[in-house]
């Protein structure tokens, strides 16, 4: 039992038929290399080597649509029902290609019997899957009207030329419609020619193996149609599904379908590190960062292809939600009509400014919006890197001197005196003097742990308390531990990422230099941003050690009792988890399993873990201003903290957070509501330690800066 597919057509139509084939395979085949050679006009990324391991990865993540589920658990198990349903109907027609004009022609068939009528059982649930999941994309679309789905550009005005990309919502409705009359149309063909051949035996002996057209064909008889209708409707079905098949697959390297492909090219391209740690780069170099349309990479220009336009990086961007001009889906896509403008043809200008104010061009403002909080790296279900392009856009930036004058006194601070405060070098180990003990110089005497303080935890007066907090409970506990005191520097994560490499890699090497001249078993930090570096980035410049974040190491400390804590907390606490520790470097149960040996009532914020929202600290923010008119990422937050209902404390774990957390609860107008706490202070208060008063003394004069 099989079907014979041309049965009835005239030699013209086959003719007719091949001929539309070959053009649209041609056409199919043309976009695909002017695709390819747009990739290749960028810079080459070798990011896909090493091959097969990538390969494979890319597989069980397409397989698995894990990215796609993620936090849209029916969204991504929709899309899997179409994946699933068209990859299957795509392998059954490759079939049928192979059986009649592959091997057939040499008398090898293999589309008969118990392979055929399994062949047809498996097409219909395919088709039904396919129709299904694209019904439920067709109702969220037009009725959830979800706010990502919109395509609003925060980065444009209204009156500008390039404000309007309502040609995406058609591109989508298009995209959605083309698949689902292919799929509706195959089962009314299906259904018509079980009308015209009603009455052959052996066809209608099996007809159930074709279930939907099958119980379709029923209802055509039932409206009066039979063997002599069905085979005129057959034939006109068949073309029009044929066709309009044909004319998807010529479409697919020029329209969205083409992320079916690019999609999986990106997953395979994505550093898996992306978020720990940006690119290194020759500071040496005659250009630095992405200035010109080709100074990106070739995954760069392949990643904006794969954009789906989700929405959801924009959904989760703090810089989005506050109202300032960055959309990390609109950035992207921006790339991508400056790449289709001046990539795709067959010549191409030399120059190409990827930054600017012109139609498609990336704005300075967008690029410095950004707070580097990796949530859309992390949130992309197809492995686009934004933030990799956005520093790297802002090392041009930096280059050309493009950047706010208050960035310009930070770096000169950071130069002359390696914090971002503008404090002297001699006051970084001042908090010391508050305790009752002193501590080790890592400099001068080997200590098993060195703490590796940080900027804001040695300078900001609210975050030196936490600081002298973690003194006391180390040397409670009786852990062996330095500082470096005045020698040490900013480790330089925010550095790298408002994109001053220069800069940056100056004071790596000037520190790896100095951690190198100690003796130490591990380092510890209670910042998170110096975690990220030193544990990241560091080893790009031989600078590898064993470092863990505070929390880890209390948690520690207390699961093998070395911590007491005398007391529980009767708190009801909500806890903010800071980016560098939460969501870039997976950090999230450690301050979560403390909280659990301090007794604390902790209720989650609705955002929390990998999903947690930015406090708008990071990638050098908090050395810029925030214009009044728009809505600050920490009072975003705070207000979210305030809706939990009876809530006392809201803890912190990251210097950076303590500062933007206590601004932000104050400008809701929450201070009298709950508190701001650091992880730290609610150990030390279960452990039953206090602050010493301070000393009287005499003040130490400030030292005379060169002028």
């Amino acid at each position: 039992m099989t079907r014979i597919l041309f049965q009835d057509f005239p030699t013209w139509m086959l003719v007719v038929f091949y001929a539309v084939a070959i053009v649209a395979i041609a056409v199919f085949l043309y976009g695909v290399w002017q695709q390819i050679r747009k990739y290749r006009r960028g810079v080459r990324s070798g990011a896909w080597a090493p091959f097969w391991s990538r390969f494979g990865t890319m597989w069980e993540t397409v397989l698995s649509h894990r990215t796609i589920k993620r936090r849209a658990r029916k969204a991504g198990s929709m899309h899997a029902w179409i994946f699933y349903g068209f990859t299957l109907l795509f392998i059954g027609t490759s079939t049928i290609t192979l059986d009649q004009d592959i091997t057939g022609p040499f008398g090898i068939h293999f589309w008969y019997g118990w392979f055929y009528l399994a062949f047809g059982t498996v097409m219909d649930l395919a088709g039904v899957a396919l129709i299904a999941g694209l019904l439920y994309m067709m109702y969220r679309r037009k009725w959830l009207k979800l706010p990502r789905l919109d395509y609003t550009r925060p980065d444009r005005d209204a009156s500008d030329p390039d404000y309007d990309r309502s040609d995406y919502r058609r591109e989508d409705w298009a995209f959605l419609w083309t698949l689902i009359i292919i799929a509706i149309t195959g089962f009314f063909l299906e259904a018509a020619r079980v009308v015209w051949l009603m009455n052959d035996p052996e066809v209608w002996a099996v007809r159930w193996h074709a279930p939907v057209g099958t119980a379709l064909a029923y209802v055509m008889m039932g409206l009066g149609l039979g063997p002599e209708g069905g085979g005129v409707m057959r034939m006109g079905l068949w073309w029009f599904h044929g066709i309009l098949a044909l004319t998807f697959i010529a479409l697919v390297p020029y329209t969205k379908v083409k992320h079916i492909f690019t999609a999986m090219g990106s997953l395979m391209a994505r550093d898996p590190k992306g978020k720990r740690r940006m690119p290194e780069t020759d500071v040496d170099a005659d250009r630095i960062g992405f200035s010109r349309l080709t100074d990106f990479k070739d995954k760069h220009l392949l990643q904006a292809d794969a954009c789906t336009k989700c929405g959801r990086c924009h959904e989760a961007c703090p810089a989005n939600a506050g109202g300032y001009p960055l959309s990390p889906r609109d950035l992207v896509l921006s790339l991508r009509e400056m790449a289709n403008d001046k990539l795709s043809g067959a010549t191409m200008e030399p120059e190409i400014p990827a930054i600017g104010e012109g139609v498609n061009q990336i704005r300075p403002e967008t690029v410095w919006a950004c707070r580097t909080c990796a949530a859309c790296i992390e949130i992309c279900p197809v492995g686009v890197e934004h933030l990799p392009m956005i520093v790297e856009m802002r090392r041009a930036l930096i280059e050309s001197g493009d950047f706010d004058p208050m960035l310009q006194n930070t770096l000169k601070s950071l130069q002359k005196s390696g914090n971002s405060l503008g404090e002297t070098k001699r006051k970084r180990p001042r908090w010391t003097r508050k305790l009752d003990f002193e501590i080790k110089d890592a400099r001068k005497e080997p200590v098993d742990v060195l703490w590796y303080v940080g900027d804001y935890a040695s300078f900001d007066p609210r975050s030196q308390k936490v600081t002298q907090a973690f003194a006391r409970v180390l040397n409670a506990a009786g852990v062996s531990f330095g500082i470096l005191y005045e020698d040490e520097q900013t480790a330089g994560n925010d550095v790298r990422r408002i994109g001053e490499e220069g800069l940056f890699q100056m004071l790596a090497e000037a520190n790896i230099a100095l951690l190198d001249s100690c003796e130490f078993k591990s380092i510890v930090t209670t910042d998170p941003h110096t975690y990220n570096t030193i544990k990241n980035e560091y080893p790009e410049f031989g600078g590898e050690y064993e470092i863990e974040h505070a929390s880890s190491l209390l948690e520690r400390l207390i699961r093998e009792g070395t911590i007491p804590l005398p007391r529980n907390l009767d708190y009801r606490v909500t806890y903010h988890d800071p980016c560098h520790l939460g969501r870039i470097n997976d950090g999230t149960e450690p301050p979560r399993l403390v909280m659990n040996q301090l007794g604390v009532d902790l209720v989650e914020l609705p955002r929390h873990g990998h999903n947690s929202f930015c406090c708008g600290a990071g990638g050098g923010r908090i050395w810029l201003p925030d214009p009044p008119e728009l809505k600050k990422p920490a009072e975003l937050r705070a207000a979210e903290a305030a809706g939990i209902g009876g809530l006392e404390v809201l803890v912190v774990n990251c210097p950076k957070c303590l500062n933007m957390m206590e601004d932000g609860v104050k400008g809701t107008g929450n201070e009298g509501n709950f508190r701001v706490m650091e992880l730290i202070e609610l150990v030390e208060e279960a452990m039953g330690l206090g602050e010493e008063p301070e000393a009287e003394t005499a003040p130490e004069p400030e030292p005379v800066e060169p002028a």
